[in-house]
Order: structure tokens, then C-alpha cells, then sequence
């Protein structure tokens, strides 16, 4: 069984090595566990990585320059002091850390919903937003991913999030926060906040009417990582929404979140297989748009 079902996918331009090396030296329990290199594809020789902070998994890939990250899919870091005697003070030195040639979206201080909380943009343009929780509060991970609905898809954060929840198994909502009338342009009844659970995993979600010059794109995507052809079709029949989007098990949904329909057996290929494999499992998948795992099977294996 896969432990992380949904992992976040990271597109770099070529610092997918040094970011995961970063990351990982940076955050606790965590390492880079897999490497895999991909050649001839449209952005030519292409390094995989998948790596695990704090032992939450991600994926990243050298795909070219083609996305870059914006604060519409951030990553929420939850430093509880009912578990960590030493929870700010490993809060400030993460936020010193991320901060060396980043940019802060919101200064380290005091909130109304936190002790301590700061939203960072690091040196390669993926956002953080570390909080000092509520040792009171019902316990979450760590590291929980949070999007924010912005431009057009502004107020449906709720709607979407309804959507994810009924696509997805052991999945149920947890907290939801409204806006309250007079914060415009923000409206009365659009979610301030909720956090959801997807398949045993926590997600984060907030809407924002506030002009943003930025919106949800392919730089991050979420991997769903499928057992079967079955899961494929079912994610893939579920979440595709534009027709355009579909390549190479990506597809996009009706509010313009990224995803990734991946076989399992994908990840054991690219682990294990020889240069000749690989160049002919790339061939292959490089012209599918929703992936079939016999195919991919046969060109594996030469058939």
C-alpha cells in the first residue's frame, strides 16, 4: 500500500537538486530518497526527485522554465508547543533559514489566529507559511499544503474543496472560518479558511478577493499515485476538466488545480529500469495523455 497517496509535485527550471538538498538539510527527518533521470523529453535531459520532510513526501522535476511558483499553493509548517518544547524558537530558525534570499509576504509577528506566524517566499519562489499553533487545537501535521482561490475562481474555495471531498476516500472536512461582513472586497459567507482531508491527509484551503496577480498554475501539481488502471480512469474521468491540459497523466480541474494521475508501478520503473528502459518507457508515455499502465508495462519490457 502507498503510505502518502497525493504527493506534491514541484516543477523547477534546474535547481531541483539543490532545492531538495536545501529542503532536506533544513527541515527535520528528511532526506532525498529517490533519483531518476529521464532523457530526450521536451525539456531534454530531466532529473525526478523524490525527497521527504519531516517525512511528508514530495516530488520534484527539472522540467525547464516554462512555470514558475506564486503564493496560490503554499505550504503550511505547524510547530505545536504541546509537542515541542522548543517550538518557536525551531519556528525562528526555519523562518532564518527559508528567509536567505527569500522574500517575506507577511512579517514574522504576532496575529489575531496565531502567537507567532510568518508567510515566506523562499529563493526559488515556493511559498511557506509557518505557524506557532494552539496547543488547545485538534492536532495536525506538520506540513499541510494550503490553496488559496483567487481571480475568477475567488469565493469557490468551498465549492471545490466540497468537490475534492467527494471524489476522494477517507476524506472529511475540519474546521471552516467565514468572512465576516465589511471585509471587502472579500464577501460575507466565502471561506476565510477550512482544512480537509483527502485520503487520510490533511489540505488547507482559503479564498481571497484581494487583487492577486497570480493564479493557480502547473509549477506545483498534485500526484495521485493509483494501484491500478481502474484508479486511473476513476481520478482522471473525476478531475479532468480541460482538454488542453491533458498530457502525460496531467490534467487540470474545473478550478484550474493541477494534478497528476500516475500509475504506481511509474515510480518502481523509473527506480529500477536500465537506459534503454527508460528511453523506451519516455517514448512511450511522452505521447499518452491519460497513462495505461499495459503499454507502459510493454514498452518497459521491450514487448
Amino acid at each position: 500500500m502507498i503510505d502518502q497517496k497525493i504527493v506534491p509535485h514541484l516543477w523547477f527550471n534546474q535547481e531541483a537538486k539543490e532545492a531538495a538538498q536545501f529542503y532536506t538539510s533544513i527541515f527535520p527527518d528528511s532526506k532525498v530518497t529517490n533519483t531518476a533521470t529521464i532523457h530526450d523529453t521536451p525539456s531534454g535531459e530531466t532529473d525526478v526527485i523524490s525527497f521527504h520532510l519531516a517525512g511528508y513526501s514530495f516530488m520534484a522535476i527539472n522540467g525547464g522554465p516554462h512555470f514558475q511558483f506564486n503564493p496560490s499553493i503554499s505550504f503550511f509548517v505547524h510547530f505545536d508547543p504541546s509537542r515541542d518544547q522548543n517550538a518557536r524558537q525551531n519556528l525562528d530558525q526555519l523562518w532564518d533559514k527559508l528567509s536567505q534570499g527569500g522574500t517575506p509576504l507577511m512579517p514574522l509577528q504576532e496575529y489575531p489566529f496565531s502567537k507567532r506566524y510568518g508567510w515566506i517566499q523562499d529563493k526559488y519562489g515556493l511559498t511557506w507559511q509557518l505557524f506557532l499553533t494552539n496547543p488547545d487545537g485538534e492536532e495536525r501535521p506538520f506540513i499541510v499544503p494550503s490553496l488559496m482561490y483567487v481571480q475568477e475562481v475567488s469565493g469557490k474555495a468551498e465549492e471545490a474543496t466540497d468537490f475534492y471531498l467527494s471524489v476522494f476516500n477517507e476524506s472529511k472536512r475540519g474546521e471552516i472560518a467565514r468572512y465576516p461582513a465589511g471585509m471587502e472586497p472579500d464577501k460575507e459567507g466565502t471561506l476565510m479558511f477550512t482544512d480537509f482531508m483527502l485520503e487520510n491527509q490533511w489540505f488547507a484551503a482559503m479564498d481571497s478577493a484581494q487583487f492577486h496577480n497570480f493564479q493557480f498554475n502547473e509549477a506545483i501539481s498534485l500526484l495521485v499515485q493509483c494501484e491500478n488502471q481502474e484508479e486511473i480512469d476513476y481520478y482522471w474521468e473525476k478531475l479532468s476538466a480541460d482538454p488542453k491540459a491533458e498530457q502525460c497523466g496531467w490534467l487540470k480541474d474545473k478550478y484550474g488545480v493541477s494534478w497528476q494521475i500516475w500509475p504506481e508501478v511509474m515510480g518502481e520503473m523509473m527506480i529500477n529500469g536500465t537506459n534503454e528502459q527508460m528511453d523506451r518507457l519516455t517514448k512511450t508515455f511522452l505521447q499518452m495523455k491519460k497513462f495505461d499502465i499495459e503499454k507502459l508495462k510493454e514498452a518497459y519490457q521491450g514487448m
